[in-house]
């Protein structure tokens, strides 16, 4: 008995040191909170109230950083699809200093007076600290009315102006049918009209690839769990909610590579057009293979690159020998729009080009140095490259994202390169 008392007292004793001792602070991890605090209708209501004042802090920010106004071409040259392109330099210079001056300072002045433009940092996530999934309304109204799926969040409105987003429903161009043109027939892709649309055109692997494209799978805040950021329970989201048509409706999102939360990556869809001639995919990532990248999404990056939250939320396990597979060989039959101006080798043709447009190209080729790294045709080397931004400004928190040097990174030079096509031509996108 003595000897069973004396284990007692000290197991007594151990736990009065437990309680005594001080608490551990709380730390950044790199998982999310899997118990929730909060019942839902609260967390509904609480963010629904903090709403405005969010989106007024993120209007407000862009507005600071750039120069948002509808200033569409006028020199006729339009998106594939006939949208207008924005031009003109949008990213805003102090009062006192204009673009010939910031350009004769060295990296080391530039940081040092802290004159690096506020549009050149980073862009934060309307509201970084929670992230997500964010589409663009007119994404979530058509979705809406073909499927009845609503894609709208409580919390967040996407922010961007739409003169700035690109066309939609954006056109298809495919590699194996490039005498059928667009083959979309001006309508979004989604579950309901996808087989109406490419059946006769795709092999039956390609379009049950296209089909898991379009199905709707749980997502971090589109599900049926308490932690959801949609009102009612949700089926989800598609792989081509934020890749519509295979190109892009400009959908916000985090990167899924980084920790903690104020370190990610904002992302902005990139374009899946041309996947087929590329190497590596994603940001930091450089998954190296569009199989790869299409697993990866599903297991992990759906539920912001957390295998927890997936289990807990409804992951979509894929199997790699036929789901994967199909679904990679349909995104890899998308095509870059029609470049009429372009040469076999990705240049201009100086017979059909403007002026202006082939001034374009000489400084893009020459002074400007973009072709180091974009090199025609593609306008891309499929390296990864570190561009050493931190040598103009120092680290610095940009509402909840820190702002720093990321290292190595292939930052969606595809979506770059579609961009350089549509400058160079005028019925590229």
């Amino acid at each position: 008995m003595a000897r069973i008392s004396a284990i007692s007292g000290c197991v007594v004793a151990a736990v009065a040191a437990l309680i005594i001792l001080p608490a551990k602070a709380e730390s950044d991890s790199s998982y999310a909170p899997v118990a929730l605090k909060e019942d839902f209708t609260e967390t509904l209501q609480r963010m629904i109230g903090d709403k405005r004042k969010v989106m007024k802090r993120h209007n407000r920010h862009l507005e600071e950083r750039y120069d948002l106004s509808d200033r569409s071409s006028t020199s006729g040259a339009t998106m594939s699809g006939g949208k207008a392109i924005q031009v003109g330099v949008r990213v805003l210079l102090g009062k006192k200093m204009s673009w010939e001056k910031l350009a004769s300072l060295s990296p080391d002045d530039v940081r040092g007076k802290g004159l690096w433009p506020k549009g050149f940092l980073p862009l934060p996530h309307p509201n970084h600290p929670e992230g997500g999934m964010l589409f663009p309304k007119f994404h979530i109204d058509e979705v809406l009315r073909q499927e009845q799926r609503d894609l709208t969040r409580f919390d967040l409105d996407f922010a961007m102006p739409e003169h700035f987003l690109p066309e939609f429903p954006a056109p298809i161009y495919l590699t194996t049918r490039k005498d059928l043109g667009d083959v979309s027939r001006g309508q979004l892709v989604t579950l309901m009209n996808y087989y109406e649309l490419f059946d006769g055109i795709l092999n039956p692997k390609q379009l049950e690839g296209l089909r898991l494209l379009v199905t709707p799978f749980p997502q971090q805040q589109f599900n049926s769990t308490a932690d959801r950021r949609s009102a009612e329970p949700s089926r989800g989201v598609s792989c081509l909610d934020c890749h519509a048509n295979g190109h892009t409706n400009a959908a916000t999102h985090l990167a899924g590579d980084a920790r903690p939360q104020n370190f990610r990556h904002r992302i902005d869809t990139p374009t899946l057009r041309g996947v087929n001639i590329q190497q590596l995919f994603g940001s930091q990532r450089a998954l190296k293979s569009i199989e790869d990248f299409t697993e990866f999404e599903q297991r992990g990056a759906y539920f912001d690159g957390d295998i927890v939250i997936a289990v807990k939320k409804g992951v979509n396990i894929l199997e790699r020998g036929s789901q994967v597979h199909a679904m990679a060989e349909f995104q890899s039959i998308l095509d870059f729009p029609p470049a009429p101006k372009l040469d076999l080798l990705g240049h201009l043709d100086s017979e059909k080009a403007s002026e202006s447009e082939l001034r374009g190209q000489a400084l893009f080729f020459g002074k400007a140095q973009c072709g180091s790294c974009h090199q025609a045709p593609y306008y891309t080397d499929n390296l990864m490259h570190d561009l050493r931004t931190e040598r103009f400004f120092e680290p610095q928190d940009v509402q909840g994202r820190m702002a720093m040097g990321d290292g190595r990174s292939r930052p969606f030079l595809f979506a770059v390169s579609a961009i350089h096509r549509r400058t160079f031509t005028m019925g590229g996108s």
